[in-house]
């Protein structure tokens, strides 16, 4: 499988059903026969717009693609060989054409191209050599349906019939041929990051059932997401009033009448019989992402839905916790149908209800969908917590790093800016490479400018439609964070040299804004700091955006031998020290009164985090503060009641800069403890970590998997890989465990360590790759190396 370099297709060329490209909700399916020669490799190269699955005689052979920039599209590769027979093989391509603006997917006109290739020979193609795909247009999802999110298209409404799925099953079937049209070129991009296993999930517990009622709700009792009221020019969609069906609204009508629990174990091959009104709620034991599928067996016209989320509520499935649409919606006549959502989703609980009809269930489970690269990577260590806390941030990452770095597998899909920077070092931590990083970069580089955005400024989640003009302007300096961290993580300098005209366009685009203390004033749109009270305090000059504006300039500074811009960054700094630090703390912001600046009384936990990690302020010019923070801040602040006058951080992002500022001044042992602290509730609780530090947000959010980077470096004691050096740093810490161990990816190879306590010294064996050396950073204890 290709995963980096050129990529074309030798024949294929982009169709799509002949004046339909830019047509909301399509689903089309593409299938051919044909006989591959025996022996030979058979390889499946593809793209679409928006999203395509993959089935090989009958059976689901993979999805995609990856997203790429506006204009550009990622091509996969498919080794089909294990799933072909002899003589003829039925190859079917479902392809879900969206055309809306959201934060997962562009919104591009559809088409699929692709071709199956042996040996350098043609078998099939979209309008090339061999054999041609033939379109059916498929009628059983229903096309006008609510959106998913304000982030995500449309959900997944199934109107079955007898035989709806035998184009893609029966090699003999024929179905009405669509006309088809060849589309405009479309510029290649390599896929470069892995292909996902699908391991399939059952679920493990039955956890309740009982019987449904209808109840009479007010009209303005009912919930109604943005993403169904809000749709514009901006926010693409179907208007409420052309909706064929709605079915938030509709289960909005419905309760538990009764609620018997069951805990019990799902058995092997259940079947789960479903009455008239009645429901049951299985749990899969952990939060995961992938694609439900069943086998339904309806004994008459049977109203059916799923509803899931990642957490219970009174001890029931929230479908719209989120403010998403979790739910899966299918009318099916007498009959036997399988069916699997198109989309992926998240959960650990899912709810069945039965709102007519009668059916029996069988065969449930989820197709999961994560990286599979990062499961050669491990760790394990005498405090079973942390352990715990490894696997769940693993978790995490995989389910958020299949096809880019994204920030949740559930609401959003999207590859946000910040959220990468933290994710972007789990990366290269759990595969050992950076593609995904490469990914997002030229993601970035590639497009000449961003509609709908001011000139220079970056988007905040990307690839993305922001036809709503929406930016954070201080997110966008997280990019230049990142980049730094990236160049010397990749040593791509080629993707360096081409970015830095953007990078000075960003920075020209915040010139402006600068004030007369040198300071960014008055930024405009949606500034974010992080999500807590400090969101609040964001005008008219808001430090902790200055101190992140240093920390880029100085990061410009460096990468491109700048020295004008160090100097900026220093004297950013200095200016606040001397106006935002009002003795005991720094304040969050200053207001424009009469023409002068005011500083505020306004103080967060966070604002103290952004002055220590952006550097203007350090533990040895400001020591009383530093005690303060690390005496009496922390998961505990809030039981012990200690400084309730200053605003409380939350997970995202203020705790982890908090873990990253104890670890950067040798508070390893502190690390420990508080990473438990603040994070082991979520790990013990859905098994991935959370956006927020409650259930109020997505309970699987990519940076909270920052966690592996803190356990490697800080409890491993893996400080750096400088793959430009081949040299592997080590820094022991003095910790109250008595072993640690584990395996870091590095590129195709490994590395292996393994550290214990014996005799009062630290004792570590270690195994790396040929032409790699390790050094032992400044030990203030003894440590001696065994042979691995």
């Amino acid at each position: 499988m290709n995963t980096q370099g050129y990529v074309s297709f030798h024949s294929a060329k982009p169709v799509w059903l002949t004046d339909r490209e830019s047509e909301k909700n399509l689903l089309v399916g593409f299938r051919a026969i044909f006989t591959p020669p025996q022996d030979n490799s058979v390889l499946l190269r593809i793209t679409a717009c928006s999203r395509y699955r993959v089935y090989v005689n009958g059976e689901f052979a993979g999805c995609g693609p990856v997203v790429g920039p506006h204009g550009y599209y990622r091509v996969d590769e498919w080794n089909l060989n294990h799933r072909l027979t002899e003589g003829d093989n039925l190859i079917a391509v479902e392809v879900a054409g969206y055309n809306v603006n959201s934060y997962y997917l562009l919104d591009q006109p559809s088409f699929l191209q692709a071709e199956v290739v042996c040996e350098g020979n043609i078998l099939v193609s979209t309008a090339g050599d061999g054999v041609r795909f033939d379109a059916v247009l498929l009628r059983h999802r229903i096309q006008k349906v609510q959106r998913y999110s304000f982030q995500r298209p449309f959900t997944e409404v199934y109107r079955l019939t007898n035989g709806f799925d035998e184009w893609r099953k029966n090699k003999s079937r024929t179905s009405p041929r669509e006309s088809c049209q060849i589309t405009t070129p479309k510029q290649l991009l390599p896929r470069r990051v892995g292909y996902p296993r699908f391991e399939l999930r059952p679920p493990a517990i039955q956890c309740a059932k009982g019987e449904l009622e209808k109840v009479d709700l007010p009209r303005d009792q009912i919930w109604k997401d943005r993403s169904m009221t809000g749709i514009c020019a901006t926010l693409k969609g179907f208007p409420e009033t052309e909706l064929d069906t709605v079915p938030s609204i509709e289960l909005q009508r419905y309760r538990n009448k009764t609620n018997t629990s069951l805990n019990i174990p799902c058995l092997p091959d259940s079947s789960l019989p479903f009455a008239e009104n009645s429901w049951q709620i299985l749990d899969f034991a952990g939060n995961l992402t992938g694609f439900i599928g069943f086998r339904i067996t309806c004994n008459e016209p049977t109203r059916f839905f799923l509803t899931f989320d990642e957490i219970l509520c009174n001890h029931d499935v929230s479908f719209k916790r989120l403010d998403c649409v979790n739910i899966l919606a299918v009318e099916a006549p007498a009959g036997t149908f399988d069916l699997e959502t198109f989309e992926p989703y998240t959960l650990r609980y899912l709810k069945l209800l039965v709102l007519k009809g009668n059916c029996r269930v069988e065969g449930l489970c989820l197709r999961q969908y994560k990286n599979s690269e990062v499961y050669r990577a491990g760790f394990s260590c005498s405090d079973p917590c942390l352990n715990t806390l490894f696997d769940a941030g693993r978790e995490t990452f995989a389910q958020n790093s299949i096809e880019t770095l994204m920030d949740c597998p559930s609401r959003e899909r999207a590859q946000w800016l910040c959220d990468s920077a933290f994710s972007g070092r789990v990366a290269f931590d759990l595969t050992g490479h950076t593609r995904l990083e490469e990914n997002l970069f030229e993601d970035y580089l590639l497009p000449e400018r961003f509609e709908y955005l001011p000139e220079g400024m970056l988007p905040m989640c990307y690839p993305a439609d922001h036809y709503d003009g929406v930016f954070i302007p201080n997110w966008a300096l997280w990019f230049i964070i990142q980049l730094e961290e990236y160049a010397q993580r990749s040593r791509n300098i080629s993707i360096l040299a081409a970015l830095k005209s953007k990078v000075y366009k960003l920075l020209g685009y915040f010139t402006p804004f600068v004030n007369e203390y040198g300071l960014l004033e008055k930024l405009q749109n949606w500034v974010f700091v992080e999500w807590s009270a400090a969101n609040q305090f964001v005008q008219d000059v808001n430090f902790p955006s200055n101190m992140l504006y240093a920390a880029a300039l100085a990061a410009v500074g460096r990468l491109y031998l700048d020295p004008n811009l160090l100097l900026q960054a220093e004297r950013i700094r200095d200016t606040i020290r001397k106006m935002a630090f009002d003795g005991e703390f720094f304040v969050d912001n200053a207001v424009r009164e009469n023409g002068k600046l005011c500083v505020t009384r306004n103080r967060t936990e966070v604002c103290q985090y952004y002055a220590f990690f952006f550097e203007a302020a350090h533990p040895k010019t400001d020591a009383k503060l530093w005690n303060t923070l690390q005496k009496d801040f922390g998961p505990q602040r809030k039981t012990r009641n200690l400084h309730p006058e200053i605003h409380f951080a939350n997970a995202f992002i203020g705790n982890f800069l908090r873990m990253e500022l104890l670890a950067r001044y040798g508070a390893a042992r502190q690390v420990l403890e508080e990473s438990v602290g603040y994070l082991l509730h979520m790990a013990q609780q859905t098994g991935t970590l959370w956006e927020h530090d409650d259930v109020r947000a997505s309970c699987n959010h990519s940076f909270a998997s920052h966690v592996v980077h803190i356990l490697y470096r800080d409890i491993l004691g893996v400080a750096q890989i400088d793959k430009g050096t081949k040299t592997i740093f080590l820094r022991f810490n003095d910790l109250p465990l008595s072993w640690a161990q584990g395996r870091i990816p590095l590129d195709e190879d490994t590395i292996s360590i393994k550290w214990w306590k014996e005799n009062q010294q630290v004792r570590y064996a270690i195994d790396h790759p040929a032409g790699y050396r390790v050094e032992t950073l400044d030990p203030h204890f003894s440590v001696r190396r065994e042979k691995a």
